[in-house]
């Protein structure tokens, strides 16, 4: 039996939203056709879309998935090279479950697989992921007698289309410049601004071509060094935006005509004002690492602000449980009803290219009033003790007049001036900290004062 079908490898790649490892040693072609069987098992489809990244591993790993899910009895609909959100799209358009093939922002030796229901709906540990582990393990054969058709379908063009019917942009034309990082908005971003149209916006592309092995930089906008080259183009080419998208392109962050970075929290604010502004009253979720101005803001235009845990798998149940019109996530992360409660980052810049050509002013000014106070960004430490850190943070606050705690997810510390939240992660030794204070002060002070409880020698 290959290793890549262990049980000691199955439950390391498995994980909550998705699987996920390196290439040949963690994941490879045997065990994605095994997985295409079983998805099609635990979830009766009868017909499952299939997409992939640039990834040189991606397109073979797609095709035995897709062979293992025809053996299994399911039509197969391959729409070739695509980003997350153009197969969530595929999904939820034509209804089929869907499975996409990507390791998002991990380095070129990884790939993996995100898996959704029809209509983009999300299966993870709790919804399916962990039969679909448990089904390869075992080894069961299909038990159809009937082989699936394999077929292809390209919906780059209904994509694009659909998008920019969500949120069209009108008004005063932009220069953008925008940052695929040799992933996939290299294939998106030139279909949908040949819709939009040159009169409107000028593109300028940045690292469109595809590669998997990124040779610029990691195709990962969370860390700011891979910003740099953006920065530096917005103010070389006096664009009025930057947009910077993830490997898979279900993520975007901007930066503005300064060069300066915008906090995802900011962009979620403007959003959720858009998104109200057509549906008064709306739902908006936001996880709790979000900036305080976002719940400020959702209130201050009439709507209810939701608070819920990271991750896409809560944040897609909770605004079905709500119906909420839109959810945002401080990692780039933006969700959208009318998108199949799905995240596209593509869907997110065009809300912001939208709010800005409908005003004259540059974007550092139509974001002000978003971006209210200071935060830290996540800021991950290596502790061997979790627990036991926790423990002593919890000690250290529980006591403090105007301090309250909960653990919603990890241990969250709020005061009328600060908050902090300190989540250990799923998959490493790590402690991540997130803080935020009503001045860079406040916020530096409780940045500080946290990390030398996380830090100290134990």
């Amino acid at each position: 039996m290959s290793e890549t079908l262990s049980a000691e490898n199955l439950h390391a790649i498995f994980k909550a939203y998705d699987i996920r490892g390196l290439v040949g040693s963690q994941i490879d072609e045997e065990l994605a056709h095994r997985i295409g069987a079983a998805f099609v098992q635990v979830l009766g489809a009868e017909t499952v879309v299939v997409g992939h990244d640039m990834r040189p591993s991606s397109p073979g790993m797609a095709g035995a998935f897709a062979d293992g899910a025809a053996q299994a009895g399911a039509d197969v609909v391959l729409i070739g090279l695509a980003s997350t959100d153009q197969l969530y799209f595929a999904s939820g358009s034509l209804g089929h479950a869907g499975a996409m093939f990507t390791a998002s922002h991990n380095p070129a030796a990884y790939n993996g697989i995100k898996l959704c229901r029809p209509g983009a709906a999300p299966v993870g540990m709790e919804t399916g992921l962990a039969e679909i582990r448990d089904l390869v393990l075992a080894g069961t054969a299909p038990t159809s007698g009937r082989v699936g058709e394999i077929t292809s379908h390209d919906v780059l063009e209904a994509y694009a289309a659909h998008l920019l019917s969500l949120a069209p942009v009108k008004g005063r034309p932009l220069k953008v410049v925008a940052d695929a990082g040799n992933g996939m908005a290299g294939l998106t971003a030139p279909a949908v601004f040949e819709r939009l149209g040159a009169e409107q916006a000028t593109l300028v592309p940045m690292y469109f071509e595809l590669d998997g092995t990124f040779p610029n930089h990691e195709a990962n906008p969370i860390e700011p060094e891979n910003l740099v080259d953006l920065q530096k183009r917005v103010l070389e080419e006096g664009a009025d935006i930057g947009l910077a998208f993830d490997g898979d392109a279900d993520r975007c962050f901007l930066v503005d005509e300064k060069g300066a970075l915008v906090s995802p929290s900011t962009l979620t604010a403007l959003i959720a004002h858009r998104e109200l502004a057509k549906e008064p009253g709306g739902t908006i979720i936001h996880n709790l690492i979000t900036s305080r101005s976002v719940p400020e803001i959702v209130t201050e235009q009439g709507g209810n602000p939701v608070r819920t845990r990271v991750g896409h798998s809560y944040i897609k149940a909770t605004m079905a449980e709500t119906g909420a019109i839109f959810g945002g996530e401080h990692s780039g992360h933006f969700y959208f009803r009318d998108f199949w409660r799905a995240d596209s980052g593509m869907l997110a810049a065009l809300h912001a290219l939208a709010a800005l050509a409908e005003t004259d002013q540059p974007l550092s000014s139509l974001l002000a009033d978003y971006a209210r106070y200071p935060m830290s960004g996540e800021i991950n430490s290596t502790v061997a003790d979790q627990a036991a850190v926790l423990d002593e943070l919890r000690a250290t606050y529980a006591d403090r007049e105007g301090v309250t705690l909960d653990e919603l997810d990890g241990l969250t510390v709020a005061h009328a001036d600060w908050w902090f939240n300190v989540r250990a992660s799923n998959t490493e030794p790590l402690l991540r900290l997130n803080a935020e204070g009503k001045d860079q002060a406040t916020m530096v002070a409780v940045r500080d004062a946290v990390l030398t409880v996380i830090r100290s020698e134990r």
